[in-house]
C-alpha cells in the first residue's frame, strides 16, 4: 500500500524573515532564495505597484511617485515570473531548507521540548501553530517563560516516530503518512492540537479502509472525534460484513459494533436472514475461542461442533441464557426472527442449535401466525403507504451475488404471506413478478386481484479492498401487482455493470397490524 501525502500548514512568513535576520546577525550565509537578488543584492519594493529595484541595502521602500516606464516594464516582467512554475519550485526548496536547517539541525532554536526520553530543539514561533503550545505560550502558564519543557504523553498510541512527524509538520508543507502509522500520528496531532495534520490523518484513513484496518480505524475515530471516518468505517462494514466474510474480521468486531451492523436496514445481506444468524453464530464462536485458526470454509463446521459440546452442560438452557452467552444477547436481539422461522429448514436449525431462548421464538411464532391469518382471512393486500420506520426496523433483508453478466431468475426462500415474488435480471433490467398461476409456486399463493409490497432495491460493485465502486438504489417504494403481472423496477446504465454485481433488497409483504 502506497504512502499518501497532502499539504498541511504553511510556514509563517514572519518566521522566515526572523530567521533571515537571525542568520545575518550571527554571520551565517542564510539569505532568501530570490533569483539574482540572492547573489548578495537587496531589493526595493514599491507599495501598491508590485515593482522591485536594486538597492545596496537589504530592504527599502520607494515612493510610488518615482515610477517610470522602465519600472512598469520591469514590473510586468516580474509579475509574469511570479506566475511561472519556477516560483513554485523555489517555494518548495525553501520549505525543504527550513525543514532541514531549522527542524532537523535545530539552528537558532529558542526552546527545547523533551518527551519519551527524546529532545527536540525547536522554535516558539513555529510551535505556536499548535493550539497546545499557542495556549501555553500566550497565557500565564509558567511554561511561557521556560526554555526547556517536559512534555507529558498520556496517550499510549503516541510514540517517538509519531512525535517526530507531528513536530516536523510545523516546518514543512508536505507530510507523508503511512496507513500503518496513521493512528499514532493522529494521536500525536490531537495531543498537540494540529488541525491540519488531524485532517490529513482523517483523509488517509478514509482512503485506506480495508479488512485489516477498518476495526482499528473505527475505534481510533471514536477516540479522537473523527466522526466522518467513523461513519465511513461503518458504511464499509455494512457493505462487506456479509458480502466478503472474513475470519480475522469476525475476531476483531466488538459486540457494540456488531450490534449496530445487525440492527441496520442498510446491512448488505447475501441470501436471507438465516445467513445473518449463521454469520452471528460464527462470530460469537470466534469471540469465545479467539485462538481458533482455520479457514472460512472450516469455520461453520467447527462452530457447530463447539456449540454441540456446550449444550450438554446447559441443562436445557439456551446458550444466550448462560453466563458465556449473556454478553451477546443484545446482538442476537436485532435478528429478524420472523424471516428465519418462515422457512422450515431454517426453523429446524435454529431450534436444534438452542442458542436463541425458546421464549423469543414462541413470541415470533405467535406473531407470524396472526399475520398469516390476517393475510388469508382479513383481506390483507399489503402496505399502502411508505412507513420508513417500519421498513427500516422490520423489513425482510435478502440479497444475491451475480458473478457475471447473463440471465438470472430466482426467488428467496420462505413463506411470504401468499406473495410469490420472482426476480429476474436480463438485458440490464431487473424485473419483479407476482407469480400465481403461470409457473410452479414455492407455497400457497394469494389469488386476490391485487397485492402490494413495500420494497427497496440496491445494487453495488466493490473493488478488491471492499471499497464501493458504484451503487444504485430505488429508494423505498410501493409496488402494486395484479396476478402474474411483472414490472421493471430498475433499468441499469451499462456503466454500472461491473461484475460481480451485488443485489440487496428490503421487503415488507404485509402492512403493520393496527394497535387498538
Amino acid at each position: 500500500m502506497g504512502s499518501l501525502s497532502s499539504r498541511v500548514l504553511r510556514q509563517p512568513r514572519r518566521a522566515l524573515a526572523q530567521q533571515a535576520q537571525g542568520a545575518r546577525a550571527g554571520g551565517s550565509a542564510w539569505r532568501p532564495d530570490t533569483g539574482d537578488d540572492a547573489a548578495g543584492h537587496g531589493f526595493c519594493y514599491c507599495p501598491g505597484s508590485h515593482k522591485r529595484k536594486r538597492s545596496s541595502g537589504a530592504f527599502c521602500y520607494c515612493h510610488p511617485d518615482s515610477e517610470t516606464d522602465e519600472d512598469e516594464e520591469e514590473g510586468d516582467e516580474q509579475q509574469r515570473l511570479l506566475n511561472t512554475p519556477r516560483s513554485r519550485k523555489k517555494l518548495k526548496s525553501t520549505s525543504k531548507y527550513i525543514y532541514q536547517t531549522l527542524f532537523l539541525n535545530g539552528e537558532n532554536s529558542d526552546i527545547k521540548i523533551c518527551a519519551l526520553g527524546e529532545e527536540w530543539s525547536l522554535h516558539k514561533i513555529y510551535l505556536c501553530q499548535s493550539g497546545y503550545f499557542s495556549s501555553m505560550f500566550s497565557g500565564s502558564w509558567k511554561e511561557s517563560s521556560m526554555n526547556i519543557i517536559e512534555l507529558e504523553i498520556p496517550d499510549q498510541n503516541i510514540d517517538l516516530e509519531a512525535l517526530q512527524v507531528a513536530f516536523g509538520s510545523l516546518y514543512r508543507d508536505d507530510v507523508l503518512i503511512k496507513p500503518s502509522r496513521v493512528v499514532a500520528i493522529l494521536a500525536a496531532a490531537c495531543l498537540l492540537q494540529l488541525d491540519g495534520l488531524i485532517q490529513q490523518c482523517g483523509e488517509t484513513m478514509k482512503e485506506t479502509i480495508n479488512v485489516k484496518t477498518v476495526c482499528g480505524y473505527y475505534t481510533s475515530a471514536g477516540t479522537y472525534g473523527l466522526d466522518s471516518v467513523k461513519k465511513k468505517c461503518l458504511e464499509w462494514l455494512l457493505n462487506n460484513l456479509m458480502t466478503h466474510q472474513n475470519v480475522e474480521l469476525f475476531k476483531e468486531l466488538s459486540i457494540n459494533v456488531m450490534k449496530q451492523l445487525i440492527g441496520s436496514s442498510n446491512l448488505f445481506v447475501m441470501q436471507v436472514e438465516m445467513d445473518i444468524y449463521t454469520a452471528l453464530k460464527k462470530w460469537m464462536f470466534l469471540q469465545l475461542v479467539p485462538s481458533w485458526n482455520g479457514s472460512l470454509k472450516q469455520l461453520l463446521t467447527e462452530t457447530d461442533v463447539w456449540f454441540s459440546k456446550q449444550r450438554k452442560d446447559f441443562e436445557g438452557m439456551a446458550f444466550l441464557e448462560t453466563e458465556q452467552g449473556k454478553p451477546f444477547v443484545s446482538v442476537f436481539g436485532h435478528l429478524r426472527l420472523q424471516y428465519i422461522i418462515s422457512d422450515l429448514a431454517s426453523a429446524r436449525i435454529i431450534e436444534q442449535d438452542a442458542i436463541v431462548p425458546s421464549e423469543w421464538l414462541s413470541s415470533v411464532y405467535k406473531q407470524q401466525w396472526f399475520a398469516m391469518l390476517r393475510a388469508e382471512q382479513d383481506s390483507e393486500v399489503g402496505p399502502q403507504e411508505i412507513n420508513k420506520e417500519e421498513l427500516e426496523g422490520n423489513s425482510m433483508r435478502c440479497g444475491r451475488k451475480l458473478a457475471k453478466d447473463g440471465e438470472y431468475c430466482w426467488r428467496w426462500t420462505g413463506f411470504n404471506f401468499g406473495f410469490d415474488l420472482l426476480v429476474t435480471y436480463t438485458n440490464r433490467y431487473i424485473i419483479f413478478k407476482r407469480n400465481t398461476l403461470n409457473q410452479p409456486c414455492s407455497g400457497s399463493v394469494s389469488l386476490q386481484p391485487r397485492r402490494s409490497i413495500a420494497f427497496r432495491l440496491r445494487l453495488a460493485s466493490f473493488d478488491s479492498s471492499g471499497k464501493l465502486i458504484c451503487s444504485r438504489t430505488t429508494g423505498y417504494q410501493i409496488l402494486t401487482l395484479e396476478k402474474d403481472q411483472e414490472q421493471v423496477v430498475m433499468n441499469l446504465d451499462s456503466r454500472l455493470l461491473i461484475f460481480p454485481l451485488y443485489i440487496c433488497c428490503n421487503f415488507l409483504y404485509i402492512s403493520p397490524e393496527k394497535k387498538n
